[in-house]
């Protein structure tokens, strides 16, 4: 017998199957979506039905752009720095470094982080077109903007030696204590980051 609509249901693991959404939260999702106004699930179904007709990948930079837009703005925009890329493993790590205001160069998305365990190795990322694009727009800095775990660590190291003997400055975006956080409670890590880039003041 079954204790709810089959429409409600089938919602409920739609929700369920997101990432870090799990049964109850998936539950309350549907729910809310059941009892608002009509045109809050309208939109949502729009909105998704929609999602992959519309979005597309730059051709040089894989981030997202309008479906018909073969570049990205980011990298069209003559204002921007074409010999500074800043190297990230998702589209949205694009947003994050935007919304500081402080980069003016352009971007390169790798589609993932070299990860063995989970089935993804270097062929299936974009660096071949990376190193394509180093060559092309004679890119003087790379930017290493890829997360400090083993996954970011490996995948950063991969792209240096890919680089072999081009002159290209290669960075790394500086690690240590986030703002707010006690020296007690950092992890040993992020103390060694933190030590290994200190400043002079």
């Amino acid at each position: 017998m079954q204790v709810l609509p089959k429409a409600l249901q089938d919602l409920i693991e739609a929700f369920g199957a997101l990432p870090g959404v799990g049964p109850r939260s998936a539950e309350r999702y549907a729910y809310f979506t059941l009892r608002s106004d009509k045109s809050i699930a309208d939109k949502l179904s729009s909105s998704l039905a929609n999602l992959h007709n519309n979005i597309a990948y730059c051709k040089k930079t894989f981030a997202l752009v309008p479906n018909g837009q073969e570049y990205s703005e980011l990298y069209t925009d003559p204002e921007r720095d074409k010999s500074i890329i800043a190297i990230v493993a998702e589209p949205f790590d694009i947003v994050s470094l935007e919304n500081t205001r402080e980069f003016n160069g352009t971007y390169h998305v790798l589609g993932g982080l070299i990860s063995p365990i989970d089935g993804v190795g270097p062929e299936q990322l974009h660096i071949k077109e990376l190193i394509q694009r180093v060559d092309e727009d004679k890119v003087k800095e790379i930017i290493l903007a890829t997360s400090a775990g083993v996954e970011g660590e490996s995948t950063a190291l991969y792209v240096q030696q890919q680089l072999g003997d081009r002159k290209v400055k290669v960075s790394r975006l500086a690690r240590g204590l986030p703002v707010g956080v006690d020296i007690e409670y950092a992890d040993q890590i992020t103390l060694s980051r933190a030590l290994e880039g200190r400043q002079q003041i």
